[in-house]
């Protein structure tokens, strides 16, 4: 059984053309890519110090101490995961590089048993680090991140399992050496799970909200583009799903794209068209998906 869901060959067209639909991607991508970018670009961040302040700043010669760490913290349905391969995707893309993504399987860690979980993060480590070359950039993803690097201030918590984030902070130092060519990805609902050094380490931890109205909207008029709506009923779909009508609460990114605007097509299909009505009635069956706290 492979410990990884996915190894993903980057750059990728699929996952390019995935990206084009992501709503706010290039604000979340630009502020990761500046950073990430500091620790992959010695001589250019020299050249730009001498440039604009005629010296080396020596600030410069610790960013060399950064983690290669992003932390993906929000809801459940926000796009935290789509968001990390197509940030790696962009990334490469941008700087005409080769290289490979690979997501830890959930499931198997939900399978292992105590004493097994730093095994685990060694061989997810050493697969990310031979996958990084020269010329490659190689990304590792920890999905549902606080299963894995839970704060070991719990008191509640096995040895075993302290042993295991001892291991992940260990591996994560280690990426250092690697200058760039190796960067990490957790993603969580549930960030004050996570232990406090992990978050330490981050170089980046990027809050993933719902939607607001202006995005749902947006996403309402890329998914149903053909449909020959008024902009007046996407700005009334775009209500219907806020937190003001749904007790506080709106509907997360997922819960319009996987259940809002399927369930509605699938009241019309194959007799009739698709219309606003149809839309309307199947927000008023659906509820937002519980926050998870």
């Amino acid at each position: 059984m492979s410990i990884f869901d996915q190894t993903i060959e980057l750059p990728s067209s699929e996952i390019k053309l995935k990206t084009a639909s992501l709503i706010g991607f290039k604000a979340k991508f630009d502020r990761i890519y500046t950073n990430l970018k500091l620790l992959l670009d010695k001589d250019g961040l020299l050249s730009w110090s001498r440039k604009f302040h005629h010296t080396e700043l020596p600030a410069i010669a610790h960013l060399g101490d950064k983690y290669p760490l992003i932390i993906l913290a929000g809801d459940a349905g926000t796009g935290k995961t789509v968001s990390a391969i197509a940030i790696a995707d962009a990334m490469l893309r941008d700087l005409g590089k080769d290289g490979f993504f690979l997501k830890l399987s959930t499931r198997v860690r939900g399978e292992g048993l105590h004493g097994e979980m730093g095994q685990l993060v060694n061989d997810a480590f050493k697969e990310l680090k031979e996958q990084a070359g020269k010329k490659r950039i190689a990304f590792l993803l920890i999905d549902e991140a606080d299963a894995i690097a839970t704060t070991r201030s719990t008191t509640q918590m096995h040895q075993e399992e302290k042993a295991a984030v001892n291991t992940l902070i260990q591996k994560i130092d280690e990426m250092r050496d690697m200058q760039g060519r190796a960067i990490v990805f957790m993603s969580t609902n549930r960030l004050h799970f996570i232990d406090e050094a992990i978050v330490r380490r981050a170089a980046v931890i990027l809050e993933f909200e719902r939607p607001d109205t202006d995005e749902r909207q947006l996403l309402f008029e890329q998914d149903l583009e053909g449909l020959n709506l008024l902009n007046d009923e996407f700005t009334e779909l775009a209500r219907l799903t806020g937190p003001e009508a749904n007790n506080g609460l709106g509907f997360s990114f997922s819960d319009l794209r996987l259940k809002v605007i399927p369930e509605a097509i699938a009241r019309c299909y194959p007799n009739k068209a698709l219309n606003y009505n149809d839309l309307v009635a199947t927000i008023k069956l659906i509820k937002p998906s519980p926050q998870i706290i």
